[in-house]
């Protein structure tokens, strides 16, 4: 194991824990919601996610997924879903831009799937046809983060020279 670990100098990723850190499903208009004929909602979804050093090696990742269905006619929500999906993932060995990119993409990409499953069942036992969030590219998203970051910066730096 160790002559392993020096070959690729000594890089780990390894899934400690998954879990729901944090979870809430709202049904305001319960119950006259159900005798709609026409399930149709106009659906808004947010997510995020947050990173927090536990110690040299072990972080935690957190995906917050929001979901609300409104209705497309009178725009009062039918439901609004938000959960937490969390993961400690031990990380050694990576240099900056690689522990970024665990962190900003490889990380949300493991705990995505629990997240949806995890509001699938819930819209589901809330009463509510099925509801199946379409996959999320977490890699082009990292990307773009990267490029508005790059692109403040240097938009900061013009700011500062003139």
């Amino acid at each position: 194991m160790a002559e392993e670990e020096k070959a690729d100098g000594g890089k780990r990723v390894s899934i400690i824990k998954i879990y729901v850190k944090d979870f809430s499903f709202e049904s305001p208009l319960s119950p006259q919601v159900f005798q709609a004929k026409d399930w149709q909602p106009a659906t808004n979804l947010n997510l995020r996610s947050a990173h927090t050093q536990l110690d040299e090696n072990m972080h935690e990742i957190v995906l917050t997924i929001t979901v609300e269905a409104k209705d497309k006619d009178d725009d009062k929500t039918m439901f609004l879903l938000e959960v937490q999906q969390a993961g400690v993932f031990e990380l050694a060995g990576y240099d900056n831009e690689e522990m970024g990119a665990l962190i900003g993409s490889f990380s949300p990409n493991v705990l995505f799937p629990y997240a949806r499953e995890t509001i699938a069942g819930m819209v589901q036992k809330g009463g509510f046809p099925e509801f199946v969030l379409q996959p999320i590219n977490f890699d082009a998203l990292y990307m773009q983060s990267l490029q508005n970051k790059q692109a403040a910066a240097e938009e900061s730096a013009s700011a500062e020279t003139h």
